[in-house]
């Protein structure tokens, strides 16, 4: 299944563009937040990643979206990664 995650940094920000594009891409799931990728308390992010299964693909409209900086991004990789060496992803 694909898996889509959408963030906007600020409440008055838009998250059309990218929802249309993660629907484009055929996500049958979608999942969002509105706030600061600097905050580690994103509950969006928290239940895309509950909701994946191995196998599913977790989609992003840019990388920014996903992470703050490379150390954010390579912390979430290494979080499903271990999700995955348990079994409970």
């Amino acid at each position: 299944m694909l898996i889509g995650y959408g963030r906007v940094s600020m409440p008055d920000q838009n998250l059309d563009l990218q929802c249309d594009a993660l629907k484009a891409a055929g996500c049958e799931r979608i999942f969002t937040d509105q706030m600061s990728g600097a905050r580690g308390d994103r509950a969006g992010l928290a239940r895309a990643l509950s909701h994946a299964r191995e196998g599913d693909t977790l989609v992003v409209w840019r990388l920014c979206r996903l992470g703050r900086s490379a150390r954010d991004l390579v912390n979430t990789i290494a979080d499903l990664e271990r999700k995955r060496s348990a079994g409970t992803l």
